[in-house]
């Protein structure tokens, strides 16, 4: 069984997707310096998992968070003042969260995950999803008025690339990155769009397009 120092938000981090934060309680600060020191060995990558609605992160351990989650890869740090950072990572791959390693010693909490293979589903199936995911994406930023889009030529990626184009809550959002598929996703990702679409159609207003601010810790 692997282990993932973790870092738990109130979002969903999902593969191919860009997440910025700012890092100043002293845990995640260390987390961070554990991080960069071990650059030379191995890749700085650490866990993100969505912190579930009404629980706090602490005596409750895994049941505080949700059960699948994304590892990200540190790209870029920045120190600032007063012992906070600047930090830019990438989603890469997902991973079922099984328990907290108790004796890890670290002030951060360490997971015990299991990696996730990434499934394809029915090739057809996927093609033609895919296929219907990027006009219905088009037409939901006409419809908003949103600029131009680039979209995923890689069917996977496109799946989990939804909430970049559309403003989706982290139920909507951890709903996708549990999906067992590639398929099973896309079609999630079809029926979210569609709906958003609709909801603005009928309110004549929508929330403002996706965009990445940094996360506070």
């Amino acid at each position: 069984m692997a282990t993932l120092p973790l870092f738990p938000l109130g979002t969903v981090l999902l593969p191919g997707a860009r997440l910025p934060l700012q890092i100043f309680e002293p845990r995640y600060v260390a987390l961070l310096r554990d991080l960069l020191a071990g650059q030379e060995e191995r890749s700085p990558v650490f866990g993100v998992v969505a912190i579930r609605e009404g629980y706090e992160v602490g005596d409750d351990g895994v049941r505080a968070l949700h059960p699948i989650g994304c590892a990200a890869l540190l790209t870029q740090a920045a120190a600032l003042e007063n012992e906070r950072f600047f930090v830019v990572s990438e989603g890469t791959r997902r991973f079922r969260l099984d328990g907290v390693d108790a004796e890890a010693g670290t002030p951060y909490a360490t997971g015990e995950v299991t990696w996730l293979d990434e499934v394809e589903g029915d090739a057809v199936a996927v093609a033609e999803l895919a296929a219907r995911l990027r006009a219905a994406l088009v037409s939901f930023a006409t419809t908003v008025g949103a600029s131009e889009l680039e979209l995923a030529d890689d069917d996977r990626l496109l799946s989990y690339s939804v909430p970049q184009t559309v403003s989706l809550d982290v139920g909507d959002r951890q709903r996708l990155l549990e999906c067992v598929d590639t398929e099973s996703r896309l079609r999630l990702g079809l029926q979210l769009v569609r709906r958003e679409k609709e909801f603005a159609a009928t309110l004549g207003a929508v929330a403002n397009p996706p965009s990445s601010p940094p996360n506070l810790n």
